[in-house]
């Protein structure tokens, strides 16, 4: 039996398509919900946590309770099997890292029961390593922060005396802000690496890029066969913690070079699916420097729907064999934000330092669209606030929260 096919035309519209979306806790979760059942498809959404506020949108047509991908894998996949193998699902969106490797690790025996569009496992396990993707970078001749690959910890000596402060200390593997440390002065790096070295291992060192010359994410997706179908380009204007971690409020621009640049790295990786590509421009040169890619569905995937790049209605278009000319075109100068809690935990971090950021408290922007809040949806906010309780008593919700 091959690989699952849409059974659709160009001309139909969701309204004839059912589509399972996980991770439902999160907000580009509930992004992809809204987007898609506005257009009228019937989704599902599943999460380990009863209380995930994608369960509340009211274009949430049927929601599952499933075992945890974290701490229940094998349940987790057996579960999704059998849920595909009940109903005809025409698309399945694992939305979180975690959830897309078990996914991804099974992608012949899933992509026979629905529509797919993923990396190979191997692929994402491989970008996922800040050290293999840093060096893999650097032979490709992308501009990249000067970064030290510990192997040992008698290296650190050396590092010590070689580089210039301050520097960052970064796991391998993580997202969000964690485990970061950042390290002023020589008399620091040995204590600060070790700490970060005791929960994960060997972890990079690098030098710190300063502010002044903006932080950016491209976003993108690729066919089957790697072609590009859509860019989008958005830049942080706040993010928490102030030091560098998840954006809480950013807005849609084109930077032409970082398009460029983006494109070019996951074109060299062959990339399927969607990916996100961040980079700090560096002031002192001007050149963008390669931070991150994050192999998955990114927090901020409200604002590029918003600007007018549906990321998870043009992955429903390529599922049903439809061909496209790349979206590159969209709305410059809107702006999402994720009020609560991440921009009111930016706002004070900002005050204990004595500055208002500008523009906190114009919350009727007409340019401005919600992460959680929306007129024609609101009931997600309330289950937004429920589930600040699951930290009391969800071990689950509480190992992911670790990481944003």
């Amino acid at each position: 039996m091959g690989a699952y096919e849409i059974q659709t035309t160009k001309k139909e519209s969701l309204s004839a398509m059912k589509i399972f979306i996980t991770d439902g806790f999160w907000r580009k979760s509930l992004a992809a919900v809204r987007s898609l059942g506005r257009r009228g498809a019937e989704v599902t959404v599943g999460d380990s946590c009863m209380l995930a506020p994608s369960f509340y949108s009211r274009f949430c047509s049927h929601r599952v309770v499933y075992p945890s991908p974290l701490v229940q894998p094998e349940e987790f996949l057996a579960y999704v099997l059998d849920s595909l193998k009940k109903t005809t699902y025409q698309c399945l969106m694992p939305m979180e890292e975690e959830t897309l490797l078990l996914i991804s690790r099974h992608k012949d025996k899933v992509s026979e029961l629905t529509g797919l569009l993923i990396p190979e496992y191997e692929k994402l396990v491989f970008i996922r390593d800040k050290a293999n993707m840093i060096h893999w970078a650097l032979k490709a001749g992308i501009p990249c922060p000067k970064t030290y690959f510990v192997k040992r910890l008698d290296e650190i000596d050396g590092i010590t005396a070689e580089a210039e402060f301050p520097l960052v200390i970064k796991p391998r593997i993580s997202s969000g802000s964690r485990g970061i440390r950042y390290v002023r002065c020589r008399e620091e790096l040995l204590g600060a690496y070790k700490a970060v070295h005791e929960k994960f291992s060997l972890p990079l060192i690098q030098e710190y890029v300063p502010a002044g010359g903006g932080a950016f994410c491209l976003s993108a997706l690729f066919s089957k066969d790697s072609q590009l179908k859509a860019v989008f380009i958005h830049k942080r204007l706040r993010e928490y913690p102030v030091t560098g971690g998840p954006s809480t409020f950013r807005e849609s621009v084109y930077h032409d070079e970082i398009k460029t640049l983006g494109i070019k790295i996951l074109k060299q990786l062959g990339w399927v699916g969607v990916a996100s590509v961040e980079f700090k421009i560096d002031p002192r040169d001007n050149i963008p420097k390669l931070m991150e890619i994050n192999p998955r569905f990114w927090g901020s995937l409200a604002l590029s729907i918003y600007a007018g790049v549906d990321f998870p209605y043009l992955i429903c278009r390529l599922l049903a064999g439809e061909d496209f000319k790349p979206v590159e075109e969209y709305k410059v100068g809107k702006k999402a934000r994720w009020l609560l809690p991440g921009d009111m935990m930016h706002f004070f971090a900002m005050l204990k330092r004595g500055n208002i950021p500008d523009g906190f408290f114009n919350f009727f922007d007409r340019n401005t669209v919600y992460d959680y809040f929306a007129l024609d949806d609101p009931l997600p906010v309330l289950g937004q606030i429920l589930s600040l309780g699951t930290l009391f008593y969800e071990n689950d919700v509480k190992r992911l929260l670790q990481k944003r």
